[in-house]
């Protein structure tokens, strides 16, 4: 594995034409425990880690460096979340989420630790395991296989060498669905069968029904933005939920599908992928969604002729920028507020849609001001300095990155 450090910045900023928009080293995995109460080495600071899959295993690196932490062996198609305490990923399996422990963290005192990675017997058990939502102080966990939620408090997951104590809600029938608690405890939950998805339905805190809609087809993916206004897409519009109340607003095409919604818990701007055509074949979408979850209204913006992109290339920047990495290779800003782009950044050579949603193409993930991008095409590995556009260092793998998952230590 070859890590290169660069300091050369990219500031291919767009025309202002174009601002018009018409709309290896191995470790083996240690048995049991959370890794929780292990022994961990002083850091000088919170060191961020890289998980990165590939086929036969995964991989866990340096986030500062792109060091190669750890090289774990495991079979089959596996994806990524973070767990959201800094420290753990949750690795999608056959028998359901599995802990990892990135071997990275703050301790009690504040003091910075590291330690080994490694791939722990912990497993949140879940048939055909989903989606993975953080929020407040919870992660929430889905089962396609049964339509259950599953909820833990998230820093109980430092705090033993067992699975933390969890709550488990039902669901009236299975479906790949997705779920989110609230501060106040109220669970906004999917509804659907495995033939079609229709909705979403409101639980408060003692899990009685207390709204419900079911005008949101082919519903996937959530989002909270800032006020923990909620957004579910749908392939004709969005759904919004605000203190108790459920606003479809519907797309501008008949057909106007939004499957991922990218928010910011301090921006009132959700921003969703978006797909006008469905017919359309690959992966690529050449759109995005605007949703304004204070004046329940939605935008659409059409991207300049080549800036296309899948659902792994959106995410949101430190300043609530939504940031996109697209087919020519280059890491676009755009402002949610006014729908404009602004500077764009080559990081990677030009790449084409993937056949299947599994294979590897190009991902993007945001922590702090830190962009990591994967590139499969070269096997390789580059985190981008936000603030200036540079692609400060980059890394060779000896096998392709597909998922990725960055913890902040």
């Amino acid at each position: 594995m070859k890590t290169h450090h660069r300091t050369t910045a990219f500031f291919g900023v767009i025309a202002a034409s174009t601002l018009l928009l018409s709309a290896c080293a191995g470790t083996d995995a240690a048995p049991g425990g959370s890794g929780a109460g292990s022994a961990g080495t002083a850091a000088a600071d919170a060191q961020p880690r890289v998980t990165l899959t590939y086929d036969g295993g995964l991989y866990v690196l340096n986030g500062d460096t792109l060091d190669l932490e750890a090289d774990l062996p495991l079979a089959g198609f596996n994806r990524l979340n973070t767990a959201g305490d800094g420290r753990h990923v949750l690795v999608t399996t056959t028998e359901g989420f599995r802990v990892l422990d990135t071997g990275t963290w703050t301790d009690a005192a504040g003091d910075a630790q590291t330690a080994d990675p490694r791939l722990t017997d912990l497993v949140f058990e879940a048939p055909a395991a989903g989606h993975v939502v953080k929020h407040g102080d919870k992660t929430i966990l889905y089962a396609d296989g049964t339509g259950e939620t599953t909820i833990f408090d998230t820093a109980a997951l430092l705090e033993a060498d067992e699975l933390p104590a969890t709550e488990v809600i039902p669901a009236e029938a299975a479906h790949h669905g997705v779920s989110i608690e609230l501060d106040d405890g109220t669970l906004l939950t999917t509804v659907g069968t495995s033939e079609a998805r229709t909705g979403i339905r409101v639980l408060n805190a003692d899990r009685e029904e207390i709204a419900r809609n079911a005008e949101c087809p082919s519903v996937h993916g959530e989002g909270a933005a800032a006020d923990e206004i909620a957004v579910f897409g749908c392939s004709d519009g969005v759904l919004v939920y605000d203190n108790g109340m459920i606003t479809k607003i519907a797309a501008p095409d008949a057909y106007g599908r939004t499957g991922n919604a990218y928010v910011s818990e301090t921006s009132s701007i959700a921003v969703g992928d978006y797909n006008s055509d469905p017919d359309s074949e690959g992966y690529l979408l050449s759109e995005l969604v605007l949703v304004d979850t204070v004046a329940k209204t939605s935008t659409v913006i059409d991207l300049p002729a080549g800036v296309e992109y899948t659902w792994r290339g959106v995410a949101r920047g430190p300043n609530d920028e939504a940031l996109i990495l697209a087919s020519d290779g280059s890491l676009y800003v755009l402002d949610p507020e006014t729908g404009e782009l602004g500077d764009s950044y080559p990081v990677i050579g030009a790449w084409e849609s993937p056949v299947e949603w599994q294979d590897a193409h190009p991902a993007l993930t945001v922590v702090g001001g830190t962009a990591y991008v994967t590139e499969p095409a070269t096997n390789s590995l580059h985190a981008v300095d936000l603030a200036t556009g540079e692609v400060i260092t980059s890394v060779e793998l000896h096998a392709t990155p597909n998922e990725i998952a960055v913890v902040t230590g």
